[in-house]
C-alpha cells in the first residue's frame, strides 16, 4: 500500500500552504498592495471559510513584519534583507539546507517550510535567526527552478491510481499517477515518473510514468535505475547511431598532407586491461643534440565531431562518458569511441598532438601544437608497462599478458617506456615542490562473473606506469593552457578558454579536518598556501596503508574546493597551476572538444570569440560530470550491497567512518563497504551523540564509540533499492 495518499480538500478545512502562497503571490507583485479579496481570487480560493483564513494570515504575516498594510485592507510584502535566493539542499531526514552565497553560513529549514521544495531547487527563501541562538533557518517562499522533474521510484497501485515511491531518499514526497498516466506500468516495477503538476490542494506531486525499467533487484533494472536518477541516458537513439555510421572515416592523401606526419615515429599507448576507447598515445624520439622529441597525441574527435550536427548536439547533451562497475555509458557512440577515434594499435589515426623538445631535466625547450596523423606500434596495459619500469626486461610474461601468450617488445618501445619513467618521475618532484597535492586513493573494483555478480573486491593503486601517463598528460594540458592563456611575456591575454579550475581550499572545513585528524595524531599547517600543501602531503602519505586513510583521504578531499570548467582562469590549486586545461581526454569529454575547436581556431589566427556561450557551456559540463561521478559512486555502492548479500554470516573488522545522532557508520577495511549501525540496535548501553568529540558515549558505562575506532561488525540487513547496509555491532 502506498505511505501517503492525495486528499481532496474539504469544506472547513484547513487550506495548506497558505503562508508560502500568500507570500509568493505578493513577491510576485512586489511593486503592488492587494487585499484579502484579490489574493484569494489569485490563488484560488472562493469558499467563505478559506477567505476567513486568509484575513488571519494576512494579521499573523503582519505582524511578523513579512508583509505591510500599505492602506486599509491592502497588503505588500516587504522586500528586505531577509529575503535570499539560491539552492535547497535536501537531507534524507526531510529537513533541508539553504545554500547561498548571501550567507556566512547555510539556512535549516525544517520540513514544514519547505513549500514545495525539492533537493537542488533554485528557491527563494525568507531568512531569519531564532531568538537567542545564532543559527539561521527560513522558509520556502517561492520555487524559481525545479532541479529535476523526473524520479526512479518503484509504482505501488491502489484500485484507480497508483504512487511512485521514489529511491532517493532525498524525495520526500511520493508522486501520485492517475490511471490513464500509468503507461502499462504493473505493480511493482520500478519507474521512472515524471512530475506534471503539484495542485495547491494535494501534499503529493501528480506525475505520469515516462519508463518501466523492470523488477526491483534484476541487474539491469538497477544500473539503469542509477543513470536515470541522475537524468543520465543509458542508451542513444537509432538517428544518433545511423548519423554515428554515415560518417566518412577514411584518412585520405589530401588529409594527410594538411597535417604533420608523424607515423614513422615510435608511438605507444598504455591503459587498463579492460579498456576500449583509447584516448591518447605518447611518442618518442632521441634528438640528435642529446634532447628527446615527446608527442603527447590525441584523439582528433573535433575532426569528426562538427558544429551544429545532432551528434555534436547529442555529445554536448552527455558531457562526459560514465564510468559504472560493469559498463561505461560512453559520451559517443561506439562507432566513434571504440572505432574510428579511438587509437588502437598498429592502425593510422587522425589526431591533435603537444609535440615537446625536452632535455634531461625536463625543461622545454621547443614546442608546438597542431593536427597530427599518427601510427600507434604497440598498445600496453598498465601492468604490461609496470613490468618493464620495474624489471627493465623486454618479455612481457604470461600471467599479465593482454595477447594471452608471453612476448618480447621492440627495444626502441622499451628504451622510451624506461626514458619517459625517469622523466615523469622528475616532473612529477617538480610538481610536488611547486605546492602540488598528491591524492594518491586506491580505487574500489569488483570481479564479476557473466552475470554480474561480484565474486570478489580488489584495490587498483596508481603505480609508475599510470603516474608516467598522468605527468605526460597534466603537461599538455597545462601547456596548451599557457600557449592560448598567457603572452609570450608571461602577461595573461584575454582570450575565451576553457580551463579547469580549483580554488584554494575552505579554511573552515580545514579547520574541521584538524579537529577530526588530531584524535589520531595529526595535524596540518594552515598559515599559508605553501605550509597547508606540504602539510596535506604528510597527512596523506602518513595515513596511506592504515585503517582510518580511507575515512581521512575522504575528509580531506571534502575540505578541498571542486575543480569545475569555466573561462575565468583562477589557476589550479591542487595541481599548483596557474593554467590548466583539459585537452586530453576529447572521446569522454566534451570540454576537451571545445579546447580542441579554440586552439585549431587560435593556431588559424581567429579572434577570441565572446565567452558568454562557452561559459554557459562550462557550467553545463561541470553540472553533468558532477551527476556522472555520483552516478559512478552509487553503481560502486550498489555493487558493494550486492556483494555484502552473500556475506551475510561472516564477521569483518571496520572503521568508524561517521557518527550521527542517530548511529556509526561503519568502512570495512578488507573491501570498503561502508554501513550502518543504528542507535537502536546497540544494546548494550542507553548511547547520546556528542557533536563534538564525533562520538556515542553510553550513559552507563561511559563507553565512547569514535570516529576512527576499530569495531567488528556483522551484516544486518541488505537493501539493494536504496543500496544501504545496516550493520550490526558484535565488538
Amino acid at each position: 500500500m502506498p505511505k501517503k495518499r492525495y486528499q481532496r480538500k474539504k469544506k472547513g478545512s484547513i487550506v495548506k500552504d497558505l503562508s508560502a502562497n500568500i507570500l509568493k503571490t505578493l513577491n510576485k507583485n512586489s511593486q503592488q498592495s492587494f487585499n484579502y479579496k484579490q489574493i484569494a481570487s489569485k490563488i484560488n480560493i472562493n469558499d467563505t471559510n478559506g477567505k476567513q483564513q486568509i484575513i488571519k494570515k494576512l494579521e499573523e504575516l503582519k505582524h511578523k513584519k513579512r508583509i505591510e498594510e500599505t492602506s486599509q485592507g491592502k497588503y505588500k510584502i516587504i522586500q528586505n534583507e531577509h529575503y535570499h535566493i539560491g539552492i535547497l539542499d535536501v537531507t534524507s531526514n526531510k529537513n533541508a539546507y539553504f545554500v547561498t552565497d548571501d550567507l556566512e553560513r547555510d539556512a535549516f529549514i525544517p520540513t514544514i517550510n519547505l513549500n514545495r521544495g525539492l533537493d537542488g531547487d533554485t528557491v527563494k527563501v525568507y531568512v531569519y535567526r531564532r531568538r537567542n541562538n545564532d543559527r539561521y533557518e527560513g522558509e520556502v517562499i517561492e520555487v524559481l527552478k525545479r532541479a529535476k522533474t523526473e524520479f526512479v521510484g518503484v509504482l505501488q497501485m491502489n484500485k484507480n491510481f497508483g504512487f511512485v515511491i521514489p529511491d532517493n531518499p532525498k524525495m520526500y514526497a511520493d508522486i501520485f499517477i492517475s490511471q490513464n498516466k500509468i503507461n502499462d506500468a504493473k505493480d511493482g516495477d520500478k519507474v521512472l515518473a515524471k512530475i506534471t503538476d503539484w495542485p495547491d490542494n494535494s501534499k503529493n506531486p501528480f506525475g505520469k510514468i515516462v519508463t518501466v525499467l523492470g523488477k526491483p533487484g534484476e541487474h539491469n533494472t538497477e544500473i539503469h535505475s542509477i543513470l536515470l536518477e541522475y537524468g543520465l541516458p543509458y542508451k542513444f537513439e537509432a538517428t544518433i547511431e545511423k548519423d554515428a555510421e554515415n560518417l566518412p572515416i577514411e584518412i585520405t592523401k589530401d588529409e594527410i598532407a594538411k597535417r604533420r606526419d608523424m607515423r614513422t615515429t615510435t608511438t605507444f599507448t598504455i591503459d587498463p586491461k579492460d579498456a576500449k576507447d583509447f584516448d591518447d598515445a605518447l611518442s618518442f624520439k632521441p634528438l640528435k643534440n642529446g634532447n628527446y622529441e615527446i608527442g603527447i597525441h590525441i584523439a582528433d574527435v573535433s575532426h569528426y565531431l562538427q558544429p551544429d550536427t545532432i551528434l555534436d548536439e547529442e555529445a554536448y547533451n552527455r558531457a562526459t562518458s560514465v564510468y559504472l562497475v560493469d559498463r561505461v555509458v560512453p559520451m559517443l557512440p561506439e562507432v566513434l569511441s571504440n572505432g574510428v577515434c579511438s587509437l588502437r594499435p598498429n592502425e593510422e589515426k587522425l589526431t591533435f598532438s603537444a609535440v615537446f623538445e625536452m632535455n634531461d631535466k625536463t625543461q622545454i625547450i621547443n614546442q608546438w601544437f597542431g593536427r597530427t596523423v599518427t601510427y600507434s606500434d604497440q598498445r600496453f596495459a598498465y601492468e604490461e608497462a609496470q613490468h618493464i619500469i620495474e624489471t627493465k626486461q623486454n618479455t612481457i610474461p604470461l600471467d599479465i599478458s593482454l595477447t594471452g601468450k608471453s612476448y618480447e617488445v621492440n627495444k626502441e618501445i622499451i628504451d622510451a617506456t624506461l626514458k619517459l619513467d625517469e622523466l615523469a618521475k622528475k616532473l612529477r618532484k617538480n610538481r610536488l615542490q611547486q605546492g602540488a597535492i598528491t591524492f594518491d586513493r586506491v580505487e574500489v573494483k569488483f570481479n564479476l562473473d557473466e552475470n554480474h555478480i561480484p565474486t570478489g573486491v580488489f584495490f587498483k593503486e596508481s603505480k609508475d606506469a599510470n603516474k608516467l601517463i598522468e605527468e605526460f598528460m597534466l603537461l599538455a594540458n597545462r601547456k596548451v593552457a599557457e600557449f592560448i592563456g598567457k603572452n609570450k611575456n608571461g602577461t595573461p591575454t584575454k582570450n575565451t578558454f576553457i580551463y579547469r579550475i580549483h580554488d584554494e581550499p575552505d579554511i573552515e572545513k580545514l579547520a574541521n579536518l584538524q579537529q577530526i585528524i588530531s584524535k589520531f595524531g595529526y595535524k596540518i599547517n594552515t598559515q599559508t598556501r605553501e605550509t597547508t600543501s606540504d602539510s596535506l602531503n604528510k597527512l596523506l602519505s602518513d595515513v596511506h596503508g592504515k585503517g582510518e586513510a580511507n575515512m581521512i583521504e575522504t575528509l580531506a578531499i571534502r575540505s578541498m574546493s571542486k575543480a569545475i570548467y569555466t573561462t575565468d582562469n583562477i589557476g589550479h590549486y591542487g595541481l599548483a597551476f596557474d593554467y590548466y586545461s583539459h585537452f586530453t581526454s576529447p572521446i569522454r569529454r566534451y570540454p576537451d572538444v571545445m579546447t580542441h575547436r579554440l586552439l585549431q581556431h587560435y593556431l588559424d589566427g581567429g579572434k577570441s570569440p565572446q565567452s558568454a556561450l562557452y561559459e554557459e557551456k562550462c557550467q553545463h559540463s561541470s553540472e553533468r560530470e558532477m551527476m556522472a561521478a555520483k552516478a559512478e559512486r552509487s553503481s560502486i555502492k550498489y555493487m558493494q550491497v550486492k556483494y555484502m548479500q552473500d556475506h551475510q554470516d561472516q564477521e569483518f573488522k571496520g572503521v568508524i567512518s561517521g557518527v550521527t545522532e542517530w548511529g556509526i557508520y561503519v568502512e570495512i577495511i578488507e573491501n570498503k563497504c561502508e554501513g550502518m549501525v543504528r542507535i537502536r540496535d546497540i544494546k548494550d548501553d542507553y548511547y547520546i551523540y556528542e557533536e563534538k568529540q564525533y562520538a556515542l558515549v553510553g550513559q552507563s558505562t561511559k563507553k565512547v564509540l569514535q570516529l576512527g575506532d576499530e569495531v567488528i561488525v556483522k551484516v544486518k540487513k541488505t537493501d539493494l533499492e536504496r543500496k544501504h547496509l545496516d550493520f550490526e555491532l558484535i565488538q
